[in-house]
């Protein structure tokens, strides 16, 4: 049975709520007798496909805004290594532009040639020799492409184009907001060669090392605009009817799958709802999960918003779960929590109550890299964490005085 927006949003309170009343009793988690007993379902392995993932601990994609031409940079290594080494089981790099035009500014990483590949192999490589998987998103930032990174002090403007900027696109020409160049609407051959960019992407990141590849059809870049009617006003066959709106979304699902290796994991993320009447629901995403399913997609990655800065969302711990609940329940495919999911027992609770497969973690992972080990401490403390061979050395002699 479908929640309506009231119950989500009820459920989505009731966690904020409930982290109130343990922060109000000076602690952040439930006492010791009150996690699961027995081995941890956080710590449990998850194979999708050929890929076995060491635990259901994910780092959700974040951009960095460090690359020049779309290339990674010491950085990239040092920042995924980083959580590598920590311990989490899959770590997606950020939204990577399949086309030159499809990053959201000129410092995003890239995968729309051939040059790109080994700047990522040496990243990939060194994830893979400390037991992580490496992902990898594959974006296309549509009406929001061609902004100023977070680093600029002008923060979140559009680029002109006199300085560097490009055209936007998307499926229509209004604009995302109020600001920066009206989108050019795409036409369909044009939406057919973007298609054709996100197989060749995944073609390159395979080439690159990635393990598990990630579509984003959310938070109102170009596959999300497609899927929104906010945003998709067509006439043709790529608007209008559900059908429509999720022929870019199902075609492009058909090309990447075509284009991947039978053993790689195929992942998309979506934005659960608009949480806006009239936009696009947990309904329909439950629909298009169901679609996307039988097309090869192994887990949807379920978060919300971001057609439209008119939304009201009721943002608390764990306020996007029910989504991946819902739709893991009706569309009976497995699912990928995200959104302020800050604490082991947390994590464990939803992967235990069977809400979701795995466990995203986007900020908390900027904050602590090692969140992986915390976990396990606090999870499983009986046993000896799984930590690093170039750290264990270290911390066995001092446990030795």
């Amino acid at each position: 049975m479908s929640m309506d927006r009231r119950s989500f949003c009820g459920s989505a309170l009731a966690a904020s709520v409930a982290a109130a009343a343990l922060a109000k009793e000076g602690r952040s988690e439930p006492h010791p007798h009150e996690r699961p007993s027995g081995e941890s379902k956080l710590f449990t392995p998850l194979t999708l496909r050929g890929v076995t993932l060491r635990n259901r601990i994910a780092m959700s994609p974040m951009c960095q805004y460090s690359s020049e031409d779309g290339f990674a940079t010491d950085w990239h290594l040092a920042h995924y290594g980083a959580r590598a080494v920590g311990g989490a089981g899959l770590l997606i790099a950020e939204a990577t532009g399949v086309t030159p035009e499809g990053r959201i500014t000129p410092n995003c990483l890239g995968i729309w040639k051939d040059e790109h590949i080994p700047g990522l192999k040496r990243m990939t490589d060194f994830v893979r020799a400390h037991g992580a998987v490496p992902g990898i998103q594959l974006a296309h930032a549509g009406v929001k492409a061609s902004r100023r990174r977070p680093l600029d002090p002008r923060s979140n403007s559009f680029v002109d184009l006199e300085d560097g900027g490009w055209q936007p696109v998307g499926p229509t020409s209004t604009r995302y907001g109020r600001d920066g160049l009206a989108p050019q609407a795409l036409t369909v051959d044009e939406i057919h060669a973007i298609t054709g960019s996100f197989a060749a992407a995944a073609q390159r990141a395979v080439a690159a090392g990635f393990g598990v590849i990630e579509l984003h059809f959310a938070h109102g870049y170009l596959g999300h605009s497609f899927l929104s009617p906010l945003m998709n006003t067509r006439s043709d066959e790529y608007g209008g009817s559900f059908e429509n709106r999720t022929r870019f979304l199902i075609e492009t699902v058909r090309a990447v799958r075509a284009a991947l290796p039978e053993e790689t994991p195929l992942l998309v993320r979506v934005s659960g709802t608009d949480w806006v009447e009239e936009g696009w629901t947990i309904d329909d995403s439950v629909a298009a999960a169901k679609r996307m399913k039988t097309e090869g997609v192994d887990l949807v990655d379920c978060s919300t918003g971001g057609a439209t800065r008119n939304a009201r969302i009721p943002v608390g711990p764990g306020y996007q779960v029910p989504f991946a609940e819902q739709i893991r329940r009706e569309a009976e495919i497995p699912t990928g929590a995200v959104g302020m999911i800050t604490e082991p027992a947390q994590a464990e609770a939803i992967l235990a109550e069977g809400r979701a497969d795995l466990i995203l973690l986007g900020r908390q992972l900027l904050r602590e890299p090692y969140w992986a080990q915390r976990a396990w401490q606090e999870l499983q403390p009986d046993t000896p964490a799984p930590i690093a061979r170039e750290y264990a050395w270290a911390l066995a002699e001092t446990r030795r005085r």
